[in-house]
Parts: structure tokens; C-alpha cells; sequence
């Protein structure tokens, strides 16, 4: 394996958090543009992360039958059209439509660079190269609020899509020009259609799968609470102006990053059920903190932020043990696997990320609970595990 290949999955990878986290600045300036209230722009968040749900389907399923390069390279391709369309919307409507669309596109980018860590290795080697792509990968969102902060005041919210279409348009190239094939024709899937839903039936019906699934989705369920919710939050009811905003998100991500790079160090001293678990407890104690900070004032804006630091922290150690767990017993069927993954964690972010909207009553509360509702659910669900 090139040395240089974990760099380029994760800047593939890097579509979904770079998409996802630039416009948050924007937030409100696409709701003053289009007229809408405090909350209104969060449905372009849920249409992204329902295209990515079924788009993981599609892609997983066409990347055990085609290969890993082709679908990628067509993929990325739609995601960068559709953020054209995403620049040039005149409306909210027409503007969650193509996010909708690019996210379809871009799932490629979220399921098929696991499924090749799962074609390349496995066990505590997979965990290793599942960390260092989140790594690569989660430089995007430290760096993509500040940079949509910085596009937002040099040209307006228009230019932030601009800038994810250049993203795409060289994603695609360098998976085009630079990506191996990690599954040779004779591994593919020759199954026909009704053959491959049985296969997701039979990845969904295993334990492992499941309970490892829910942990990672549940999980996922809380972060883009509070991606959702955090703009609104700091902007609107603590007046955080939109750059200094970018500058504090980085800092909740730099920690999630910074958590997912130790992993592989407390595999090795706690093993592989220990370390999402611990961390899950961390998260639900700071999350409950946040609560009580939310609900009384205590604390001011400190008491959420450093919270919700600390609970982003510590979810760096639940994504890529999920992840692994979920994918270990699906060597012949990782991209279905990996698919399934997306779908259902995706979906749970879409959730969580439209319940945030729908619940915005102008404090941080309903964030903070949602939040707490899935970092409890995805402790629940680490207790389910297979030994």
C-alpha cells in the first residue's frame, strides 16, 4: 500500500465534513437572504444528510459490483455539479434540492474509502488506518468554518458552493489520475438485486454489525446536533460574530482529531471494547453538564462551549472502533457493509440535525438535549456488544 493512499482517501473522504461544515457561518445570511426565521436554513442540513443516507446505499452497492475507482470517479463528478446548482439557487427550496443532489454524489466519498481500509486490512491495522484517514479527513472541519467565515465576508454565501465545486472537480481528478483498485474483478459481487438486499438483510441481522452501527449512529446523532444547532447557538443568542465562530468550531474539532490520533496508543492498553465505552461515558457526563448549563444560564456561553468540547473529544474515539467493528465479519461484503454503516448513521444525523431545528425556541437548550438523547442512546447500544 503507497504511503501517500491514506492522504488521498481522507482528502476524498473530507467531501462530507468540508460540505457539511463550511456554509455553517452562513446560516444566517442564507435565512436573511431567503427571508426565513432562526432555524429555516437547517433544512438544506437534513436534505444533505438524506441524499448521503441513500446515496451510501446506491454507491456501497455499485462499488461491490463495479469496483472501488469507477463509482467514485462518477460520484464526485455529480457533487461537484450539484454544487454549481447549489451557487446559483435562488431559492431555499431549489437550494436543499441540490444539496439533496451533491449529497447523493458525494456519498461515494463517505462509503467507499472504508470499504477499501476493509479491503487493505483488518483487526488493529484497520483501526490504524481508519485513524490515520480520519486524521487527513479531519483537518476539514477545523479549517472549513473559518474558511467559510473568510468566503462569507470576501463574497457573499454563494461563494462557499464555488468553493466545494473546485473541491470536487479536484477530487474527482486526483480519483481519476492517482486511485488503485483495491478489488479485483473476481472478488466483485455477480448477485442479482434481490441477491444484494439479501445481503443487507443478512449484514443488518448480525449482531456485531448492529450494535456497532447504532453506537457509531447514535453517536453521529449528537454531533450534528450540535453542528446543527451550534451556529444559531453561538451567532444568533451569544453574538459570536461568523469568523470568530469558525475559530471556535476548529477548536471542538481539533479535539475530536486530536482524540481519534490516540486511538491506536489505547487499543493497545485497553482494548477494543474499553475505549469507545469509557469515552461514551465521558461524553454523556459532559453532555449533561451542557443540560444543566442550557436549562439555568449558569455559566454563559462558557458553559456550553466547553462541554461541547469535551463531548466532541471523546466521540473522536467512538467513530473509527465503530466503524471497525461494524465492518470486521464483512470482508466479502464490504462495500453493502460499509453502505449500510452510512445509511444508518447519516440517516440518525439527519435526524438529529431537523429536531434541532424543529425544537429551536432562541436557547441552547433543545441542542443540548438532543445531544444528550443520542450520546445515552449510543451508550446503551455499547453495552449490546459481542465479546
Amino acid at each position: 500500500m503507497p504511503r501517500w493512499l491514506p492522504l488521498l482517501l481522507g482528502f476524498l473522504t473530507a467531501v462530507g465534513p468540508l460540505s457539511t461544515d463550511m456554509y455553517l457561518p452562513a446560516f444566517p445570511a442564507i435565512e436573511g437572504e431567503f427571508g426565513t426565521g432562526w432555524g429555516g436554513v437547517q433544512i438544506t442540513l437534513a436534505a444533505w444528510f438524506v441524499g448521503l443516507a441513500v446515496g451510501q446505499l446506491v454507491q456501497g452497492t455499485l462499488a461491490d459490483r463495479l469496483g472501488r475507482r469507477r463509482p467514485l470517479v462518477v460520484g464526485t463528478a455529480i457533487y461537484t455539479v450539484a454544487s454549481i446548482g447549489c451557487a446559483l439557487a435562488p431559492d431555499m427550496l431549489t437550494l436543499s434540492i441540490w444539496r439533496c443532489i451533491a449529497a447523493f454524489g458525494g456519498a461515494a466519498s463517505a462509503v467507499i474509502p472504508r470499504a477499501m481500509v476493509r479491503d487493505l486490512a483488518t483487526g488493529h491495522e484497520a483501526a490504524k488506518l481508519m485513524s490515520r484517514l480520519m486524521l487527513v479527513m479531519g483537518a476539514a472541519p477545523i479549517l472549513a468554518p473559518t474558511l467559510g467565515g473568510l468566503l462569507l465576508v470576501g463574497g457573499g454565501w454563494r461563494t462557499i458552493f464555488w468553493a466545494s465545486a473546485f473541491y470536487g472537480a479536484a477530487s474527482c481528478v486526483l480519483a481519476w489520475t492517482l486511485l488503485p483498485e483495491t478489488l479485483p474483478p473476481h472478488l466483485r459481487s455477480r448477485r442479482s438485486p434481490l441477491g444484494m438486499l439479501a445481503d443487507f438483510g443478512r449484514i443488518a441481522t448480525e449482531r456485531g454489525f448492529i450494535t456497532h452501527a447504532v453506537m457509531g449512529g447514535t453517536a453521529m446523532f449528537a454531533v450534528f446536533a450540535f453542528i446543527s444547532g451550534a451556529p444559531d447557538v453561538y451567532i444568533q443568542q451569544y453574538g459570536i460574530a461568523p469568523a470568530q465562530f469558525g475559530l471556535l468550531f476548529g477548536i471542538s474539532a481539533a479535539g475530536f482529531i486530536g482524540a481519534s490520533q490516540v486511538n491506536p496508543w489505547l487499543l493497545r492498553r485497553l482494548g477494543t471494547r474499553r475505549v469507545p465505552t469509557v469515552a461514551l461515558q465521558t461524553s454523556f457526563a459532559a453532555v449533561l453538564v451542557m443540560v444543566a448549563c442550557a436549562g439555568t444560564g449558569f455559566g454563559g456561553f462558557l458553559g456550553i462551549f466547553i462541554p461541547a468540547v469535551v463531548a466532541l473529544a471523546s466521540t473522536g474515539l467512538v467513530f473509527p472502533n465503530s466503524a471497525v467493528g461494524a465492518l470486521a465479519r464483512h470482508a466479502t461484503r464490504a462495500g453493502s457493509a460499509s453502505a449500510l454503516l452510512g445509511t444508518l448513521q447519516f440517516a440518525l444525523a439527519a435526524l438529529g440535525a431537523a429536531l434541532v431545528g424543529v425544537l429551536n425556541n432562541g436557547t441552547p437548550l433543545p441542542m443540548a438535549l438532543m445531544m444528550l438523547l443520542g450520546v445515552g442512546l449510543a451508550t446503551a447500544a455499547a453495552g449490546f456488544r459481542p465479546r
